[in-house]
């Protein structure tokens, strides 16, 4: 082979190098898709959440707002169990946080998503009113003739949660008014319509001075799991795995964190 031609070929060989490094640099500079999407996150993102995440992902849409210019989070908070219902039916939606891994797994089941993820855990807790008029101070006080309960519907998530924690201590339970979601329970206690709730740790935190919680101990007490993930039919995927990654991130963490959620 002559100079000329090895001359030729040594400078093609770079040129192929110095191409490949331009790709990796651009790779590691662009913004966010994840978990092998290349798309730009941008436009709306629709996420169906269980009530009791509503201030915890509240702030989460913010942040993500933030750190995707151009974007739009779009909330429906409500019973995990109407949510899935909702999601199974044909609701276009980006994204599905449950409160229960039984009403994610009929969406999965379904085929309207796959491999989700759990993200933190919540415990239950009795509210009551600030003055606390019926003198509830623990789970066996809610069996008390004359003590007004509300409780969640047994569908739904925290109405499943609360039935194994009356189970554990061994007590009957009979609500005055049973619930479509956890925050109604908790709207039935702040405006004095009920002795007594069963809720979340996280909704007491939330509900500040028009509250008061009642701690259940740890033996009798029941925890529920949450899932995440990403619709098969996401109208906007890539902006679905965005907001998916930041629930499930350090940052995320942290805000759920802040708001009385446990890890997974």
């Amino acid at each position: 082979m002559s100079t000329r031609h090895r001359s030729v070929l040594s400078g093609l060989a770079a040129g192929a190098v110095l191409a490949l490094a331009a790709c990796g640099s651009s790779a590691s500079t662009t913004a966010t898709p994840t978990q092998g999407s290349s798309s730009p996150v941008g436009g709306t993102v629709t996420v169906f959440a269980a009530a009791s995440l509503k201030e915890a992902f509240s702030t989460l849409g913010a942040q993500f707002e933030k750190l995707h210019p151009g974007t739009h989070v779009v909330f429906s908070f409500g019973p995990s169990s109407g949510l899935a219902q909702q999601v199974t039916q044909g609701a276009p939606a980006d994204v599905f946080a449950s409160a229960s891994i039984k009403n994610m797994d009929q969406v999965v089941q379904a085929g309207a998503a796959t491999a989700p993820k759990p993200f933190a855990s919540n415990q239950m807790e009795i509210a009551v009113p600030p003055d606390n008029p019926a003198h509830v101070a623990g789970v066996k006080d809610l069996a008390r003739n004359g003590v007004k309960v509300a409780l969640c519907q047994a569908s739904v998530p925290c109405g499943a949660t609360a039935a194994t924690v009356f189970d554990k201590a061994g007590v009957t339970v009979t609500p005055v008014t049973e619930e479509v979601d956890v925050k109604s329970v908790l709207a039935k206690v702040s405006l004095g319509e009920v002795d007594a709730g069963v809720v979340y740790v996280t909704d007491v935190r939330a509900a500040g001075s028009k509250v008061k919680g009642i701690p259940i101990p740890a033996d009798v007490n029941a925890s529920t799991s949450y899932p995440i993930a990403m619709l098969a039919k996401a109208p906007n995927p890539a902006a679905a795995t965005a907001f998916t990654d930041l629930v499930l991130s350090a940052a995320g963490q942290q805000v759920l964190a802040a708001d009385g959620f446990a890890k997974p």
